[in-house]
């Protein structure tokens, strides 16, 4: 791989009515960034010209092209493919915001599926406006699972050394327990440890795994799925030579600081991995997909209507979600160059 290749790495640019745009503005305003990639921000250019003014981002600049095949090199770039009549209506979902981030999703998504891409990160959406006949999927994960043909994917979240999946994702919690089968735990703690080697060079992962239950279940007192589910599954791993542990309770697993001593923790539902990893790292959070043939990432926040009209956004999490999307697509590019 030449290592003076850059990487053409696609922006959805979500919700427009929340700090998505926002955030992408702060984040490309600084043109270290073109370092290391070449940004496309599937679009509209006029929303972008108005807020580039609203912020006074005056570094920010962006070169309009027409398709991801005629892209400026050292440039941003943006794809306008979004309608004409889109306006910015800051802190309100519309009906148009919601088709904008429809829109600018599908397209980048098509331009990664023909090759044209290297990646995507996607700003938040809103998970109920994007509603459409093309999108019947509780997020972005779900449908970039479909849409990409994988067989299972995996949400991580990442922050340095910090990274928690979870075992279900989008599912309200009374569907949680019935979910929960050894070999939906094994096709996801595989996934895990394939990505850590692969998209995150960890030779030998060590991964922790949290029990459902208060205590882990005590002994079956408070639960059965850690004793018929879960731990027979953490053995089976164990068996083929993988370093996994658990089951964990959750509460003093975080408490005690023991994430510290693995690579990865996988939990068993959403709010059980991801209060605690936004507690840690709210603001440097990186929402990654594992076990996609590509690679996606987003910030690990939302659209943040409420803050929307006032400009204060942080772009640390999106920022580093580019980084980490250029960096998992370096680690894959080079495992896949023959050995010298």
């Amino acid at each position: 791989m030449d290592n003076k290749y850059k990487l053409k790495l696609g922006i959805s640019i979500g919700d427009t009515n929340g700090i998505g745009p926002e955030v992408i503005i702060k984040t490309l305003s600084d043109n270290r960034i073109l370092n290391y990639c070449t940004p496309v921000i599937y679009g509209s250019a006029k929303v972008f010209s108005q807020l580039r003014k609203e912020l006074k981002a005056e570094h920010f600049q962006f070169q309009q092209v027409d398709a991801a095949n005629v892209l400026v090199p050292r440039k941003v770039n943006l794809i306008d493919c979004c309608a004409a009549e889109l306006e910015l209506n800051p802190g309100t979902p519309t009906p148009e915001s919601g088709k904008a981030s429809l829109d600018s999703l599908l397209a980048a998504s098509r331009d990664l599926k023909a090759g044209l891409l290297d990646g995507l990160v996607t700003a938040p959406i809103n998970k109920d406006n994007i509603q459409a006949e093309e999108f019947n999927f509780p997020g972005h994960t779900e449908f970039l699972t479909s849409y990409f043909d994988a067989p299972e994917s995996l949400m991580l979240l990442v922050s340095g050394d910090l990274r928690v999946a979870t075992v279900t994702g989008h599912m309200p919690v009374k569907e949680v327990s019935g979910k929960i089968t050894e070999e939906l735990l094994i096709r996801k703690l595989t996934i895990l440890l394939d990505s850590l080697r692969k998209d995150f060079g960890i030779l030998k992962p060590r991964v922790a795994v949290l029990g459902l239950n208060p205590h882990a279940g005590e002994k079956g007192l408070l639960g059965r799925e850690e004793l018929e589910v879960i731990r027979p599954t953490i053995m089976q791993m164990k068996e083929r030579g993988h370093l996994v542990f658990g089951p964990y309770p959750a509460d003093g697993f975080f408490g005690m600081q023991q994430y510290k001593q693995v690579d990865a923790v996988l939990a068993m539902y959403h709010d059980q991995g991801l209060i605690p990893f936004k507690t840690l790292a709210f603001e440097s959070g990186v929402n990654y997909t594992a076990g996609l043939p590509i690679v996606r990432t987003s910030p690990d926040h939302g659209t943040a209507y409420d803050i929307a009209t006032k400009h204060i956004a942080s772009e640390t999490s999106f920022r580093e979600a580019l980084f980490l999307a250029c960096d998992v697509i370096r680690k894959r590019l080079a495992e896949q160059m023959p050995a010298v």
